[in-house]
């Protein structure tokens, strides 16, 4: 026992959590990958950090996009291929497809808003750290910024807020 009369963790069930919640986006993807495509509205806003271990997008976009990016699979995704530990999928950005390739421990938060469904991750550690707020592109938040979907956590006009699956719930206080 510890000191304060409580056990340590030693399964590391925070780490497990994450990991089984990653595999719903795993298995939505695989889904969204089958010749039956994305069923009825369903579609998913994937916000991923850009420099996270094993990430591959093209030198531009993370130049664009330092810190995180949010990607849509929607209407126009081409050759979205979901394995085991990473995905990879084809968008256009600026009208030019582009290959983008990332480990599912990269995402941060998986949307899909047909059905207000969210799940909310813990950043991963960083290949190389941000660069320093007053060295970043400012941008209002009104512009549309293409390759980056609303923000799920905005208020809707039609009253329905997202379904945020949180992990704090399940931590000892």
């Amino acid at each position: 026992m510890s000191q304060d009369g409580q056990d340590q963790d030693q399964m590391g069930y925070e780490t497990l959590a994450q990991e089984a919640l990653r595999g719903v986006v795993k298995a939505s993807l695989k889904r969204a990958a089958s010749p039956g495509g994305l069923p009825a509205n369903h579609h998913f806003y994937i916000t991923f950090k850009t420099r996270a271990p094993g990430v591959s997008i093209p030198p531009e976009l993370v130049e664009k996009y330092p810190d995180e990016m949010t990607i849509v699979v929607q209407h126009q995704f081409w050759d979205l291929a979901p394995g085991e530990t990473f995905f990879s999928v084809t968008l256009r950005f600026g009208g030019q497809p582009k290959r983008l390739s990332m480990p599912y421990q990269a995402v941060t938060r998986f949307y899909d808003p047909s059905v207000q469904f969210l799940l909310q991750f813990e950043a991963p550690e960083l290949d190389a750290p941000p660069a320093p707020a007053e060295f970043l592109p400012m941008r209002s938040r009104t512009e549309p910024v293409e390759g980056e979907a609303e923000d799920p956590d905005e208020p809707r006009p039609d009253g329905d807020g997202p379904k945020i699956v949180s992990l704090d719930q399940f931590r000892k206080k």
